[in-house]
């Protein structure tokens, strides 16, 4: 009896899709194309953080709630969704609460990846910076945490550390990363040019990406690298203290085993984001800045 319910509910659906075709108009298109561009957009801000992971969950849920609910056989169950469904409504922004309000801070900003380089010679100068502080650091063994600013606001994180306002230089770099110094143990916050504050405590990450790597081994450097880079845009340079490995963590992600060329190459990606010659796509990319950086990977 449920799978002749089942049945008769899919022959519904497909009756219904028959009839909506039918009726798709130019206005219908550009209707449905605004509901994609809005799903497409939520999509995107919540990529690669723990929200994702929640959203799945979620959308899954719904959909087994849908097909349930549609069965006349299960008559307490549909009662049971028909009155739970207006708290879950207003559960959603409490339960995506940050990624609500990074995603209407990145819409809000148009500024450069970059806020103190304001041309090609000072981008350069900073990404010479951080390769050649990285191989020192990677050489001496000596264990640090870049973590350069991008769209997202970390003053939050910032606050948990000691500020510098400096200018970033390698020696600054290797000072505060030298073993036993007051300021080593932590994070070191950049934005553009300048290093903001040192000794930064930064989320871990909770992912469970790391358990299932064959180098689970990697330490609570390595877990806050990613761990920052999940929650917001951010970009993490980490040097291990045990092998001297340089990994990049952004997105979500973490690429381990740099050499010298290829920091500087990944550097350089992220630091001069793409832009491409259409306009439409320009207006796309100040929107979502996720992208861009998608497009210089590619």
């Amino acid at each position: 009896m449920i799978i002749q319910a089942v049945l008769q509910t899919l022959q519904d659906f497909i009756q219904y899709l028959l009839f909506m075709f039918e009726r798709l108009t130019w206005i219908s298109i550009i209707d449905i194309s605004l509901v994609t561009l809005i799903f497409f957009a939520i999509l995107l801000l919540v990529r690669d953080t723990q929200a994702m992971v929640l959203l799945r969950g979620a959308v899954l849920l719904v959909a087994l709630a849908g097909v349930l609910t549609s069965l006349d056989v299960l008559p307490a169950f549909q009662w049971l969704m028909n009155n739970s469904l207006p708290a879950i409504i207003f559960a959603i922004p409490v339960i995506f609460a940050p990624e609500i309000r990074r995603g209407l801070e990145r819409i809000g900003r148009t500024g450069q990846l970059m806020a103190g380089a304001t041309n090609t010679s000072d981008t350069m100068e900073v990404i010479d910076t951080l390769v050649s502080a990285a191989s020192r650091l990677s050489r001496r063994k000596h264990g640090a945490l870049i973590v350069l600013q991008r769209l997202d606001n970390l003053q939050e994180y910032i606050n948990t550390g000691v500020k510098v306002e400096a200018r970033v230089t390698p020696e600054l770099l290797l000072q505060i990363f030298y073993p036993n110094t007051p300021l080593h143990d932590g994070a070191v916050i950049m934005a553009g040019n300048r290093v903001l504050a040192a000794s930064c405590v930064m989320p871990l990450s909770s992912s469970g990406s790391l358990d299932h790597s064959p180098e689970r081994q990697m330490g609570l450097r390595h877990r806050a690298a990613l761990g920052i880079a999940e929650e917001t845009d951010a970009i993490s340079l980490v040097v291990s203290e045990e092998t001297g490995a340089i990994s990049i963590a952004q997105g979500g992600r973490l690429i381990r085993h740099l050499d010298v060329v290829r920091l500087m190459n990944i550097l350089q990606n992220f630091y001069e984001p793409y832009e491409p010659s259409n306009r439409f796509m320009r207006f796309l990319l100040r929107i979502f800045p996720g992208l861009a950086q998608r497009s210089a990977e590619e």
